[in-house]
């Protein structure tokens, strides 16, 4: 009986050799006749004789063409190809180039990570304390790279040509107006004492207000020559405007990466972890700290998905009595938020007021004055996020949407203060928007209080970011290490109750996209704000860096880091739309000064523009006419809106697919789970069975 089997075994493989063998004589077969047919008719052989190709596929030495019986066009088109000397590259040649380049572009990646600023030190910070307090230091790191771009920008085409032309060229129109407009001199006579150049730095104003560093330095110089022409006034506007254009460009892009990796990864659904597990381990890890790294950064992600599943759970088995109640107490804490937001836009209301009057008081008390709308807005930005923190973790929202709820009330604060700030400068640069009235009726602005108006929203602007600048580093040195210290050293209750401090990301994002709207809003009146912002942004890297590794334990309350990116860009892009409001209003609407600037002699600042266009040739004039009358922009509409609606649908298809592929997924778990029970079952029954064989 056991020979059958093996005899069985033995025909199946006899047979399946000779399928083989009868399987190879064929394609033989199939060969030889496609040979001969190519003989028979060789002008459809296009393919080169064995004798013309060598082991790497190059061709050999051309046939003579009165020996192929080819017609005579194809003589005559074989014959212009050779004397061309098209070099003919075989396929191996090509997939060989096709990997060399493959190579050098993975290799020029590598450099390029490893030239990534502070690469080393997010890793690190990733490891320790979880992606969402990396994802802080991952947008500052962002805004740090946007703004040293910018600056650049900046001093190409308006720094630099102001310098060098400054003694150069003349006026860009020679405009008259009363000659008590156009009365400007802010620098100080006579001898000053050394104190005060501390007091002029910190307030932007003496020396600082007549510099490169504001608006009210710069000339409406014009170089004309036979092949060169530049215009100062010119490149400030359209600076200014991409600027703007540029860092919408960089917001959005980033945000494009962002949305992709959150729904790669699954964004905030849970149940994600065999991803985590399976897919999320480098295996270029080298050394123990960076796979302990590593580790701790998966475990997180595996605390936050569990935390987000536990309220999941706990949410859905409210009854209809505690859902009332839950929503009852998050409208009530709403009007609370609220209500503290009001208290503190009054605040930095009042304040300002009170600073615009005391502006003409010198010495120390005059910088606090000066400062007092920056002392203002710190406080409330401090006090009223902190409670808002605490709000929020009343309303018991999950740990992701906690954060998020806290951010945009806390962002809401920010951007409702910084817009109270220029709406009480607006009121008394334009006299409350009556250009009538007696103090503004001469200049169409108030020349008695702001003879340039411009370098003093500048000058606010500055102080703004010197100032919290200036309130970081103290909270450093003044506040958390004297707080670690306390901690570490005392072993009291209250001590020990207190504990060291939580790096709290809504309230350190809110203070980076604060401080980027406060650059975007005096980047037109403080040009080389950018660059001062991006000295602040590095130093604050490390300031916080230093303070989350030797003042700050890891936060109880973890979040994910996927949708949390990309909150921070939306945020981010609140505050360049509010950015943006106050430039083109400035540049449509407001009267320039007539005593300073690049723009005096012009009755706005987009006036300029229409100057300079009726300046250029008739050919450039009729295109750019042509550019936007409706001939060009509604095909170009159309076409925008079919490209959309291609890109929607694609995705909605990639969105269904996905989808498909999940459910798929699904149920070959489900399947996988049922198989597992039935070998249980199987299994339970073969033990059952050996024991009671055993028995017997």
């Amino acid at each position: 009986m056991a020979s059958e089997p093996q005899r069985g075994s033995r025909e199946a493989y006899d047979y399946a050799e000779v399928r083989n063998r009868s399987d190879q004589q064929s394609l033989r077969l199939r060969r030889v006749s496609s040979r001969v047919s190519n003989h028979n008719y060789p002008e459809n052989d296009l393919r080169p004789t064995p004798a013309e190709e060598n082991e790497e596929g190059d061709s050999g030495p051309p046939r003579e063409l009165k020996t192929i019986p080819l017609p005579m066009a194809l003589k005559r088109a074989v014959r212009q190809a050779q004397e061309m000397h098209v070099p003919v590259v075989s396929r191996r040649q090509a997939w060989r180039r096709r990997k060399s380049l493959h190579k050098l572009k993975e290799k020029a990646r590598e450099c390029l990570h490893f030239f990534t600023l502070w690469r080393k030190s997010l890793q690190k910070i990733g490891g320790n304390f979880g992606g969402g307090v990396e994802s802080y230091f991952l947008f500052l790191r962002f805004l740090v790279v946007l703004n040293f771009v910018s600056s650049l920008l900046i001093a190409g085409f308006v720094l630099i040509p102001s310098i060098v032309f400054r003694s150069v060229g003349g006026s860009a129109v020679n405009g008259t107006g009363p000659d008590e407009c156009t009365v400007y001199d802010p620098n100080p006579q006579g001898l000053d004492l050394f104190y005060n150049y501390f007091l002029n730095l910190l307030s932007g104003t003496g020396f600082m207000e007549y510099s490169y560093l504001f608006y009210g330095y710069y000339n409406n110089t014009t170089v004309e020559d036979r092949n060169f022409s530049y215009n100062i006034p010119l490149a400030y506007l359209f600076t200014a405007v991409f600027y703007f254009v540029f860092c919408l460009i960089c917001i959005i892009a980033r945000m494009g990466t962002a949305a992709q990796v959150a729904v790669a990864t699954g964004g905030g659904a849970v149940g994600n972890y065999s991803v985590i597990l399976f897919t999320n381990w480098d295996y270029g890890c080298q050394g123990d700290q960076a796979t302990k790294l590593k580790q701790k950064n998966i475990l997180y992600r595996l605390q936050v998905d569990l935390e987000e599943e536990s309220r999941k759970k706990k949410t859905a088995a409210l009854t209809l009595g505690q859902k009332l109640i839950l929503y009852s107490l998050r409208v009530f804490m709403f009007l609370v938020s609220l209500g503290l937001i009001v208290a503190a836009c009054y605040g930095i209301f009042k304040a300002t007021n009170f600073s615009q009057i005391k502006s003409g008081v010198k010495g120390i008390l005059g910088l606090v004055y000066e400062y007092l709308p920056s002392i203002v807005i710190t406080i409330a930005n401090f006090l009223v996020p902190l409670l808002g923190d605490q709000i929020a973790r009343v309303e018991r929202y999950s740990p992701s949407n906690t954060v998020i709820v806290a951010l945009l009330r806390a962002v809401f604060l920010r951007l409702v203060s910084l817009a109270v700030l220029l709406f009480t400068l607006w009121r008394q640069i334009t006299c409350e928007g009556n250009i009538e009235s007696p103090n503004c009726k001469l200049c169409h602005y108030n020349y008695n209080d702001h003879p340039c108006w411009e370098t003093r929203v500048g000058q606010e602007m500055y102080k703004l970011t010197l100032f919290d600048f200036l309130v970081n580093f103290a909270l450093l040195f003044l506040a958390e290490f004297p707080r670690r210290m306390v901690v570490d050293n005392w072993s009291s209750k209250l001590a020990q109750w207190v504990g060291r401090q939580e790096f709290v990301v809504p309230a350190n994002v809110l203070g980076l996209v604060y401080g980027q709207t406060v650059v975007w809003t005096g980047a037109l009146f403080c040009p080389l704000l950018p660059l001062i912002n991006t000295i602040k942004f590095i130093l604050l890297f490390y300031f916080k860096k230093t303070t989350l590794f030797y003042n700050c334990r890891p936060a109880l309350r973890t979040f994910r880091s996927t949708y949390s990116t990309v909150v921070f860009l939306v945020v981010l892009l609140f505050g360049w739309g509010l950015a943006t409001v106050v430039m083109v209003y400035s540049l449509a609407q407001i009267s320039p000064s007539r005593g300073c600037g690049p723009f005096r002699f012009f009755p706005s600042m987009w006036s300029i523009v229409p100057t300079s266009f009726y300046r250029l040739s008739e050919t450039t004039q009729d295109f750019l006419f042509f550019i936007g009358s409706q001939s060009f922009s509604i095909p170009l509409f159309a076409l925008s809106c079919v490209v959309m609606c291609y890109f929607v649908a694609l995705a909605s298809v990639y969105g269904k697919s996905v989808a498909l592929l999940r459910a798929q997924l699904k149920l070959e778990g489900r399947d996988k789970q049922f198989l597992v029970k039935q070998i249980e079952e199987l299994s339970r029954h073969q033990i059952l069975k050996h024991t009671a064989g055993a028995y017997e």
